[in-house]
């Protein structure tokens, strides 16, 4: 009797996993397509940022035609210059940043544009392995459900720009004065000089450092191929 209680008891453990395992599935999956249609107004890190300054961010959604194609080639040609070609993990670039952890040089991300989205739309900024589990779990996802095009749209709209800003129109207005469309190759390349640590680096009043990888990214800008994305069929 007791053995059967017991018995009775891990499947009902093991079924209520199953289900809270498929609603999860389910959940996820509907945000990503859901996402993929209506524009992302708001992010886990956009309403941490608003707690902490309380106050709300400053953030515009703009579809990606409204943004310079040179701030495109920025990031492409700063964070993900393989941004086309992989299928959202660049898989050198991991290898390469777990080589240069074993031989004590400095920490350095090797996510990819999609990684990021992935974590800045769906997941908070909280570090564990359940949080790059679930970041690989929606990289797959958007890579699928989103492709290449949109993912930079919800990308540059939703990624923190300056300190408590987000996105394209939002930091070109606020450093520069202007809108995300009219973003010039300088201003785009000192945009994504600033995005390894935004809040630190201000693209609006850039320090010495923040000029050079400026030049830096510009020179890389004109080495890599032009970003066009797939007209869909």
């Amino acid at each position: 009797m007791k053995s059967a209680r017991i018995k009775r008891g891990l499947l009902f453990v093991v079924r209520w996993i199953r289900n809270l395992l498929l609603a999860f599935f389910m959940l996820s999956l509907l945000a990503v397509i859901l996402y993929k249609f209506v524009p992302v107004y708001y992010t886990p890190l956009m309403l941490s940022r608003s707690m902490e300054q309380k106050s709300w961010v400053k953030h515009e959604w703009v579809p990606l035609s409204d943004i310079s194609p040179h701030l495109v080639q920025a990031v492409v040609a700063s964070e993900d210059n393989l941004f086309l070609e992989h299928n959202g993990f660049d898989f050198k670039q991991i290898e390469i940043a777990k080589q240069e952890a074993e031989q004590g040089k400095r920490l350095r991300g090797a996510s990819t544009i999609s990684q990021q989205t992935a974590k800045n739309v769906f997941l908070t900024s909280h570090r564990s392995w359940i949080r790059k589990g679930l970041e690989v779990y929606f990289t797959v996802l958007i890579e699928w459900i989103w492709g290449k095009e949109r993912i930079m749209e919800v990308y540059l709209n939703s990624i923190e720009m300056g300190d408590g800003i987000f996105g394209a129109q939002a930091v070109a207005e606020v450093h520069f004065l202007t809108t995300a469309d009219r973003l010039t190759v300088a201003q785009s390349a000192l945009i994504a000089a600033s995005l390894p640590n935004p809040r630190r680096f201000n693209s609006g009043h850039p320090s010495a450092y923040l000029l050079k990888r400026q030049a830096e990214i510009t020179s890389l800008m004109s080495k890599i191929k032009p970003v066009i994305f797939p007209t869909p069929p």
